[in-house]
């Protein structure tokens, strides 16, 4: 029989209650594609609750796709699960879900795991990276080279909602070196920035078109990015390097039909935002704005809170 409670005393309806417990149990496996769910009258006289509830539960369980229910016979899971992507609640649900089950699996109590739970919800260490940077489109590229090379969550906002305390809580922020005295000013008092060191001309990139000039100087090459600067930065790095700006195809991303005439250009340099949204047939030069060193500060710093504490 399916594993149920119900808290008459929490704040959730006991409705919300079942319909998320169904679910769960559904998406943890725990109820089978085909398995008959207790009835309407089973749930009233286990839970004491009014009968209604758990039609009504029941009813919007189907409509969204996670049962269905036979005339004469009950109420069944579905054999699909419904398409629709899961809300953040019920996703957080079941990682918890998963959590609680892998830990019966190990032999933990229930008061086991409550008081750990509980014990590393008091820790409150920092869960995510938080990048402070008023420029969108610079935020934008950012924010995509740190998602990339790091495992803790990354967000990003400007200086106006910096010191907001519901974004602060549980962050790391982060800065660029233009904006770290300013953003400083505006944190409380105590409250750890990091900030990114940037290098204003990618080795990657120059190190190619040391081996690429001057032998193909006249070959098409395009530019493309959301940023202003970056397409003003990477046109200025060619033209030193011996294009002619004849030669170059620059591309503002934020505008409809940026793609147009890229996939013939011999090779494209892109920021780490754009690189994968160019049009097949590309061949991009990425040229990344944080320094290698930034990034394995910001990885040593992830490995120290995500280590275990010992008591």
């Amino acid at each position: 029989m399916m594993r149920l409670w119900l808290n008459r005393t929490a704040e959730v309806s006991l409705r919300e209650q079942l319909i998320t417990q169904v679910v769960l149990g559904i998406l943890s496996k725990e109820l089978a594609p085909g398995q008959r769910l207790p009835s309407t009258r089973d749930l009233s006289r286990r839970f004491g609750i009014h009968a209604n509830t758990a039609s009504v539960a029941y009813k919007q369980l189907e409509d969204e796709g996670w049962v269905e229910m036979r005339h004469g016979s009950g109420v069944f899971v579905r054999s699909t699960r419904p398409e629709a992507p899961l809300t953040p609640e019920i996703a957080i649900d079941q990682m918890i879900g998963d959590l609680a089950a892998r830990a019966r699996k190990l032999g933990a109590s229930e008061a086991l795991i409550k008081s750990r739970l509980r014990r590393w919800l008091a820790l409150e260490p920092p869960a995510r990276w938080l990048l402070i940077e008023p420029d969108p489109e610079l935020r934008r590229i950012v924010l995509c080279e740190m998602e990339q090379a790091l495992s803790l969550p990354v967000l990003g906002c400007g200086l106006d909602e910096c010191a907001t305390p519901t974004i602060l809580d549980g962050s790391m922020p982060t800065v660029l070196p233009s904006k770290a005295a300013q953003v400083r000013k505006l944190l409380p008092a105590g409250k750890e920035l990091a900030t990114l060191q940037i290098h204003p001309v990618s080795p990657e990139l120059q190190s190619y078109l040391q081996r690429y000039m001057p032998a193909h100087s006249s070959d098409l090459i395009g530019i493309a990015s959301r940023w202003s600067d970056f397409q003003r930065i990477a046109q200025t790095m060619l033209v030193a390097a011996g294009f002619s700006t004849e030669c170059l195809l620059v591309r503002d991303a934020a505008k409809p039909g940026w793609k147009r005439g890229l996939n013939t250009a011999r090779a494209v340099v892109c920021d780490a935002a754009i690189e994968h949204d160019l049009p097949e047939g590309s061949h991009p030069i990425v040229f990344r704005l944080l320094r290698d060193t930034a990034i394995a500060e910001l990885r040593k710093r992830e490995e120290v809170l995500m280590t275990s504490p010992t008591e």
